[in-house]
């Protein structure tokens, strides 16, 4: 009689738990993607919020130093072997 009397109370334990999930994991689910979309939206605003037509450069390359022909080496003159 003990053993039935557990097996039926666990059963029973495991149906409401199962109710009340699935009546709560919708919500909380819902809720948490609302979230995360409230999120981009707010990021998508922040990176649209310059004007139109404005220019705003990430990267510069480093410019190349120049120096004086001096110092770039001795010119060889070149014949053409045929």
């Amino acid at each position: 009689m003990g053993i039935i009397k557990f097996i039926l109370i666990t059963l029973l334990i495991l149906y409401i738990i199962r109710v009340i999930i699935r009546l709560v994991f919708p919500l909380v689910l819902r809720n948490l993607f609302s979230k995360v979309q409230q999120q981009a939206e707010k990021q998508a605003r922040q990176q649209n919020a310059k004007p139109e037509g404005s220019i705003s450069i990430d990267y510069m390359p480093p410019k190349d130093k120049t120096g004086k022909s001096d110092n770039l080496g001795d010119f060889v003159d070149y014949e053409e072997v045929k």
